[in-house]
């Protein structure tokens, strides 16, 4: 199809639109995985997180692997899947050379997530000679460069530019909503570049087809002001993407002033770990200073200057309202593909000046909050205090508890770095057998401490091979003295991975004559004072 190079299109009454192209990679985080070495580019794929199978390659499509399945049921459909967990941290280094790629041929490039590369369709097809030939131009481009297979679109508007990279197409000025309109309602989910955003959508998109709004052409036919009265911000959001516009709103007023935060490295910065210190505090002054001036932003640029003068830069699109942790998650993606080795064009000295430069300012009223209301003052005070603190401290200086599935109650707790994905690694809804019975304990003790458990006659107790107790606990005999056990539970043998070098053991809850409850593991005919109960 042909399409003449027009500006800003009307996408429908009083929404406006720009045209623009968008480049997509059919299943990024597989081929980051594969450009990183991780596997090799023939073998099923499927990348997963805690809930399922997020994407997969097509090997594993073709032996029936779907997006949602199972683990479990993914593997027993492809007996030689290869299963990778989700890393936004790779996805977005392997993400680097290709932007450089884009970017010898197009100006401007923003990059929305990685896999998704969005920019401004009249100049570049004006200078390619057509919009079919920018297409060709960039795909090209990208296979050269990087060797990665991409599809490329254009249309009026966000989503249909997105749809429209995804189909491979270029959909003619004007017929935006036409071309909307069919699509299923829960497309709407593709316009997010956070996880917060998807699901916020997700939420709406499931509401929405419950209601009987199925498509985004039955929502685009709904009045503004019937959808602003029962789904809010959001609806409106969502109401104009469906009708062909664009996720901000132009202002018919002077713009705001764009907000910059800088510092300079000393000493200067050569990995990517030493620069994501600097990073995370300049993320959180720039989210401060827009707070101040009561304003978001719809975009922010990373800039960097090495020793030698040498400058770098880098747009990213970001949904509107991005908390410190959005921000810092972009400049930290942005610094690991300029410095962990993997971009085509690595930086030639380390880096001495960083800069973050927050673009298409817009008053913060205008900007719609999550679908159940805004955050307290008191949680976005306290996730600045864990940021200040890691920026002390280190990454790790900061972690969160999360809990998911296992059989012990040290298995069943995951420490996370404060601002990272906090996803279990074992499934918490899983059967577990002989996983150690409720109620858990409410502390667990950082070195378990060795103990002595006692009958009344004073020998020490033991289980044997029929998990039974050689006595009646009497006494807990511990570097502190020697207390009364007033009640027990017990034992519960756990044999996890008996077939190979396993562990094996045996538990046991203790009551004891000071108030205090224990949980004690025998281990290799030791006793482990394990946890503390309230």
């Amino acid at each position: 199809m042909t399409a003449p190079t027009a500006g800003p299109a009307q996408a429908g009454a009083g929404v406006s639109a720009l045209r623009r192209a968008v480049l997509w990679v059919p299943d990024w985080p597989v081929a980051a995985a594969v450009a990183e070495g991780a596997v090799g580019s023939h073998e099923p794929v499927a990348v997963h997180d805690s809930r399922g199978i997020l994407v997969c390659s097509a090997a594993a499509r073709a032996e029936g692997v779907r997006q949602g399945m199972r683990r479990r049921t993914a593997q027993g459909l492809c007996p030689g899947l290869v299963l990778l967990a989700a890393d936004e941290n790779r996805d977005a280094r392997a993400f680097e050379p290709l932007v450089q790629a884009v970017e010898d041929v197009v100006a401007g490039v923003e990059v929305a997530r990685p896999g998704v590369l969005l920019m401004a369709a009249r100049g570049p097809a004006r200078h390619a000679g057509s919009e079919e030939a920018l297409a060709e131009l960039l795909v090209g481009a990208v296979a050269e460069d990087t060797g990665a297979e991409c599809q490329v679109g254009v249309a009026d508007g966000l989503l249909a530019a997105l749809l429209a990279a995804r189909a491979g197409i270029v959909v003619p000025s004007g017929q935006g909503p036409a071309f909307l309109a069919p699509q299923d309602v829960r497309r709407l989910e593709l316009a997010a570049t956070t996880r917060e955003r998807r699901a916020e959508l997700a939420e709406l998109t499931d509401l929405l087809r419950r209601l009987g709004l199925r498509t985004l052409g039955a929502l685009a036919a709904l009045a503004p002001g019937d959808v602003a009265a029962r789904f809010g911000s959001l609806g409106l959001l969502a109401h104009r993407l469906a009708r062909g516009g664009d996720v901000s709103v132009p202002a018919p007023r002077r713009p705001e002033q764009d907000v910059t935060v800088r510092t300079d490295l000393d000493p200067p910065a050569a990995r990517s770990d030493v620069a994501a210190f600097a990073a995370r505090a300049l993320a959180e002054e720039l989210a401060e200073r827009l707070q101040r001036r009561g304003v978001v932003c719809g975009r922010v640029q990373v800039l960097a200057r090495t020793e030698d003068g040498t400058e770098l830069a880098r747009t990213w699109r970001l949904d509107v309202a991005p908390s410190p942790t959005d921000l810092t998650d972009r400049v930290r993606w942005q610094l690991d593909g300029w410095l962990s080795g993997r971009s085509a064009r690595p930086p030639s000295a380390p880096l001495v000046h960083l800069e973050l430069l927050a673009q298409e300012i817009s008053p913060a009223g205008v900007v719609s909050e999550g679908l159940w209301g805004r955050r307290g003052r008191g949680e976005v005070q306290a996730e600045r205090a864990a940021l200040r603190v890691q920026g002390l401290l280190g990454a790790e200086g900061v972690l969160v508890p999360v809990l998911q599935g296992g059989r012990d109650p040290r298995t069943r707790v995951r420490l996370v770095a404060w601002g990272d994905d906090p996803v279990p690694v074992l499934r918490p809804d899983a059967p577990w057998p002989g996983r150690l019975p409720d109620p858990a304990p409410a502390t667990l003790l950082d070195e378990r401490r060795a103990v002595v458990v006692l009958d009344a006659a004073g020998t020490p107790v033991t289980v044997d091979g029929r998990v039974r107790l050689s006595g009646e606990p009497a006494r807990v005999v511990d570097d502190d003295g020697s207390r009364e056990v007033v009640g027990w539970a017990g034992p519960w043998p756990m044999w996890e991975r008996w077939w190979g070098m396993g562990r094996r053991r045996a538990w046991l809850q203790v009551a004891l004559s000071d108030g205090v409850a224990q949980l004690l593991a025998l281990e290799s005919g030791q006793w482990w004072v394990e946890g503390l109960y309230d």
